[in-house]
């Protein structure tokens, strides 16, 4: 299971090599057919241009919250003139994106009719980029990749990547130590040789090992054909619909998809592979990056056209379709996903929670009704022996936590070191703070941080200490039985 856990503490450097491409959006509306040919006449309502090829890469790093080095050439014109000005919005560094006037910036033009495609018009040069630009591509990508986490090689057999640029890139990386991650093209794979990660579809893996992969067994013999033929450490294949497979310690292992609507599937491998070199530069381990990769392709097939995730959509995904009982989060993950939500009303409350009974279930439950989200703030033992004495906690955090996770009506529990919630209350941004009765006419910590403040009665005669006492009453109660 993929550990929810963010890590602001890094921010990963990936250097992307390849094929940029600018994505051109038609969009209109057809209500007939030309008088002059038996095609649809489209009226136009909108055009929108974004980064496609290496650039949705980069796109899709940025967007999970990477330093993005990006390599490339473009032409001389006015697709170049939008794509530069567009990385340098992303803040990716783009001095490796060279010019070539002989050569058009390679750009598609997509009608869209209905969010349906309609027609696409591409403008490319597929030659080699010559001698001299590719020597230039390779000092600049050496001296970036001293400084990167990762390194992506995008192919869209556009012919920027030559079998010289990416196995001298490879050899570089993997003597650094650096994972190489490459989206393969064509039916010579020679050329992405001793990578880490390689991530073609399943058609393009039926045309680079001549097998037809429709069961598992040809789905592995691929993936092995892979490992030993070009000493892949890690051969991945992404099945569309169907998830993602790849070897682990020579066994298949398969992860399907989690998405539940598809509108658009240009710009999933982007994603795909931009989500793995993310994960791995940051030290997950291949289920992890697997699974959140395929997340992220989730979120992205929902959306229309070449798009990407941001790292809390990712996880708001997870959490809501993926691994709905991972409940107990940090601070900063937590943050994440309810930032990166849709609109939605958050209510929290807080609490040590030591002894669960049924007052704390019913005010819980009556908290619950305020939003949509419940969050508990749960006091850790060292803020709870702080506020009530060496002799408390009587449970553990840990338990704690497990037991109010437990409960239908709460949605998180994220447990804070300090007495009072004040930072967590800052850091997550609720929307309705949610007190007991007994807080009348007090001070409520974080009051000013929300937009209401509510106070719930609790039950008469519910309280933890009142069932403490009664529980030390019992244990302290002499015995009536005569000594033997």
């Amino acid at each position: 299971m993929l550990n929810l856990r963010f890590q602001p503490s890094k921010i990963p450097h990936i250097v992307v090599v390849g094929d940029i491409i600018v994505d051109h959006y038609v969009w209109g509306v057809s209500e007939r057919l030309s008088p002059e040919a038996p095609v649809q006449v489209v009226e136009v309502c909108e055009e929108n241009y974004r980064l496609g090829g290496a650039g949705n890469v980069a796109d899709n790093l940025v967007a999970l919250g990477a330093r993005v080095s990006v390599c490339g050439v473009v032409g001389a014109d006015e697709a170049q003139v939008w794509l530069l000005a567009r990385l340098a919005q992303l803040n990716i560094h783009a001095q490796g994106v060279l010019v070539d006037p002989e050569r058009p910036t390679c750009k598609k033009s997509r009608v869209m009719i209905s969010k349906q495609q309609v027609l696409r018009v591409d403008r490319e040069s597929r030659h080699a980029i010559s001698p001299a630009l590719e020597q230039e591509i390779l000092e600049i990508a050496t001296a970036l990749l001293d400084q990167a986490d990762a390194l992506v090689l995008s192919d869209y057999n556009k012919g920027m990547l030559s079998a010289r640029l990416c196995q001298t890139l490879i050899a570089l990386a993997n003597q650094a130590h650096k994972p190489v991650l490459c989206d393969p093209k064509g039916k010579d794979y020679s050329k992405y040789s001793h990578a880490t990660l390689i991530t073609p579809n399943k058609r393009e893996a039926q045309i680079a090992t001549g097998l037809e992969i429709n069961n598992d067994a040809r789905l592995q013999q691929a993936l092995e054909h892979f490992k030993q033929t070009f000493h892949i450490t890690i051969p991945l294949i992404t099945l569309s619909e169907q998830g993602m497979a790849f070897l682990d310690h020579g066994n298949l292992v398969k992860i399907p998809t989690i998405a539940k609507e598809v509108y658009d599937v240009s710009g999933a491998g982007d994603s795909v592979i931009a989500a793995l070199a993310f994960c791995l530069a940051l030290g997950f381990d291949l289920h992890q990056a697997c699974a959140f990769a395929n997340a992220s392709a989730a979120v992205v097939v929902g959306k229309v056209g070449s798009a990407h995730a941001t790292y809390a959509q990712v996880l708001e995904f997870l959490q809501r379709h993926y691994y709905q009982g991972q409940k107990i989060l940090d601070r900063a993950t937590l943050g994440h996903i309810l930032h990166g939500a849709q609109p939605k009303r958050v209510v929290f409350t807080n609490g040590c929670f030591d002894l669960l009974h049924r007052g704390h279930v019913y005010y819980l439950q009556e908290a619950k009704k305020l939003g949509d989200i419940l969050v508990v703030g749960l006091n850790s033992d060292s803020s709870v022996r702080a506020l009530k004495g060496p002799k408390r906690p009587i449970q553990r955090q840990e338990d704690r936590a497990f037991v109010l996770a437990g409960l239908e009506c709460v949605d998180f529990v994220v447990i804070f070191e300090e007495k009072t919630p004040l930072e967590l209350i800052r850091a997550l941004k609720p929307h309705i703070l949610v007190k007991g009765g007994d807080y009348q006419g007090k001070e409520v910590v974080g009051s000013d941080l929300v937009d209401e403040v509510v106070l719930i009665d609790t039950l008469e005669g519910r309280s933890s200490s009142r069932l403490m006492q009664k529980i030390q009453g019992l244990v302290c109660k002499p015995s009536s039985k005569p000594n033997s």
